[in-house]
């Protein structure tokens, strides 16, 4: 009897290294990209002016600097929300590993003309190189976790996503790592900083061919079953792979009526309203209460301890160190304990830190020594948002949506996440950022109400095939519905 029921799909080493030469060559230059301009930023801003000088003979105005590093910054989401429009149409039309070795272009470009920037004294480069990179990640944040979604078997597609997120947290860490005053200033220009972008896309570029494309793609896109076949074989590493294929067809047959569906199609398609909601809510919820965030309140609070300015950024980099710890956590346990349990103790963590960090803010005043507990508790919110919210988001778009339908999803959660960063990026730009602490409250009700939501709203999705997923999202909508008509009478 035992040996009748199907054995589990286990981790292969063809799908184990796949994952980490898709995770490394494009998930980690977001990352990277996303704080690499945070540190050198002084240096940036006086090779500006050393060149405009150059040109005109006189120093660059204030007001002038101040509008060409707000395009410097605000350049990089821009890109992502222009590479997240583009990364629907080209990954369904190409296919998603053909996408992201083309994408491999925009970081080796970038890479070459942005170190060049200092040499030929064309601070434009640097400008125009933003915008590149901003294009190449944000195809990656959408190609990325479909890519991975769909060569996953269905018991460790959740750990398989969330690797993606562990490069983005490991090319943040290297970039602030690089980026400080004793290696930024003895080692390394940032030039080099700069270049050295290159180098997860030069290594994915040569390694990535030899892997097979989706197999969902093939068969749900292209009509392609004996390519799909094969990749499956050459991904799972055996032979009989029939009982995928079976599962591929009956994914196909259930998404029949909304085959190729665009952006536009899947916003109007009213049986995927509470889906798309969903994901929006848990997207900003992400971005809103996310660590982000918290980065540009974290050096007010640990100088409020005492710790000197110099040593702020140490702080920073070990802080970062704690994000990728609990990610691999977060990796190990989120296809055993689910995907809702770790996102509702991630922000149930994260609205209890922010009233406590309020509190021994307002209380430090007074009370010097509650600069400390503000500290731990900074801790406390980092690692809970690490938990869930961080990560968890982009695996439920994956597996919310069917093939035809989740490259649109992912453009509506990745443009929701660009335009927040962008916002983000021009409210902290343009304002001192101040450390009252009535601004944890509004972080607060951010994280609560996203608790609230899900824990009404969201199904368990963990260990289901794309399809079991779909009509559990639809008994859960029908169950919410009947529910509220019987409270309505």
């Amino acid at each position: 009897m035992a040996d009748s029921v199907p054995k589990e799909p286990e981790l292969t080493r063809t799908l184990a290294c796949l994952t980490l030469v898709t995770a490394f060559g494009s998930s980690f230059q977001y990352g990277y990209n996303l704080f690499v301009l945070e540190y050198p930023d002084q240096w940036m801003q006086d090779f500006y002016n050393q060149t405009y000088r150059k040109r005109n003979n006189i120093s660059m105005d204030t007001g002038l600097l101040r509008f060409l590093w707000g395009l410097t910054v605000s350049f990089f989401p821009v890109g992502g929300l222009i590479g997240t429009l583009l990364a629907r149409p080209l990954s369904d039309h190409c296919g998603r590993k053909y996408i992201l070795l083309v994408n491999n272009f925009f970081a080796i470009v970038t890479g070459i003309i942005s170190s060049c920037s200092k040499a030929v004294h064309c601070y434009e480069l640097i400008i125009f190189g933003r915008l590149v990179i901003g294009i190449s990640a944000g195809i990656a944040c959408s190609v990325v976790p479909t890519y991975l979604g769909e060569i996953s078997p269905h018991n460790l597609r959740g750990a398989i996503i969330v690797v993606s997120h562990f490069f983005i947290n490991f090319g943040i860490l290297v970039s602030q790592t690089l980026s400080l005053q004793v290696v930024l200033g003895t080692r390394i220009g940032w030039p080099m900083l700069l270049f050295l972008t290159c180098i997860p896309a030069l290594f994915q570029t040569f390694l990535l061919p030899q892997f097979p494309e989706s197999p969902r793609y093939l068969l749900i896109q292209k009509e392609d079953e004996e390519g799909a076949r094969k990749a499956l074989q050459k991904l799972r590493e055996r032979k009989d792979v029939e009982d995928e294929i079976e599962e591929l067809r009956m994914e196909d047959e259930l998404e029949k009526p909304e085959k190729q569906m665009s952006l536009c199609k899947l916003v109007l398609c009213q049986s995927q309203h509470r889906q798309l909601f969903s994901i929006v809510v848990m997207t900003l919820g992400q971005h809103l209460s996310g660590v982000y965030t918290i980065h540009r309140y974290a050096e007010v609070i640990y100088l409020s301890t005492g710790v000197r300015e110099d040593n702020v950024r140490y702080i920073t980099v070990m802080i970062s160190a704690i994000v990728i710890f609990i990610t691999t956590i977060t990796i190990s346990v989120i296809d055993s304990s689910g995907r809702r349990m770790l996102l509702l103790t991630g922000f149930g963590i994260c609205s209890l830190s922010c009233i406590l960090l309020a509190m021994a803010l307002e209380l430090q005043i007074t009370i010097p020594w509650m600069s400390y507990c503000s500290t731990a508790f900074l801790i406390l919110y980092v690692i809970g948002h690490s938990v869930g919210p961080s990560p968890v988001p982009t695996v439920m778009i994956a597996e919310m949506f069917l093939q035809s339908s989740r490259a649109s999803a992912f453009m509506v959660g990745e443009t929701v996440h660009w335009v927040t960063l962008f916002f983000l990026d021009m409210l902290f730009l343009h304002m001192q950022v101040g450390i009252g602490p009535y601004s944890f409250l509004v972080i607060f009700s951010v994280c609560i109400s996203t608790y609230a939501y899900i824990y009404r709203m969201v199904p368990e999705t963990k260990k289901k095939s794309f399809v079991e997923i779909r009509k559990l999202t639809d008994d859960h909508a029908a169950q919410r519905s009947s529910a509220k008509t019987r409270e309505e009478m």
